[in-house]
């Protein structure tokens, strides 16, 4: 069983920075893959970022250039790096583990954690 973890939300204003973390707790071999989705009020939960075991990495366009995923498979953990936050970014933040390949789709990934909540003020 795979347990996923996410800490470092918060309320930053616009041109701020966050460091997401998400933890796994269970097996490894399930979370080749991982990703971060955002979930706006009233809207889709879409995809922000995906990263492979061997670090290759995925991003939604809205976020290229600003945003940079990472992991360490020593420790069983992801980050997400968010740089010159937006209003837009405003979300409820997901880690996603899945099996091995690299995928922006929702139905790709099989765990999930609870969310961290991201608030950018303008």
């Amino acid at each position: 069983q795979v347990q996923l973890v996410e800490s470092g939300g918060g309320l930053v204003q616009a041109g701020d920075s966050l460091r997401l973390s998400c933890g796994n707790s269970g097996r490894t071999a399930s979370s080749d893959t991982m990703a971060w989705f955002r979930q706006a009020p009233g809207k889709e939960r879409e995809f922000v970022a995906g990263i492979s075991r061997n670090e290759r990495t995925l991003y939604a366009d809205s976020v290229k250039g600003r945003f940079a995923i990472s992991r360490d498979n020593s420790k069983n953990m992801v980050y997400l790096q968010m740089n010159n936050l937006e209003p837009e970014d405003t979300a409820i933040y997901y880690c996603a583990a899945g099996p091995s390949g690299l995928s922006s789709a929702r139905y790709f990934y099989n765990y999930w954690g609870h969310g961290t909540q991201v608030t950018v003020s303008s």
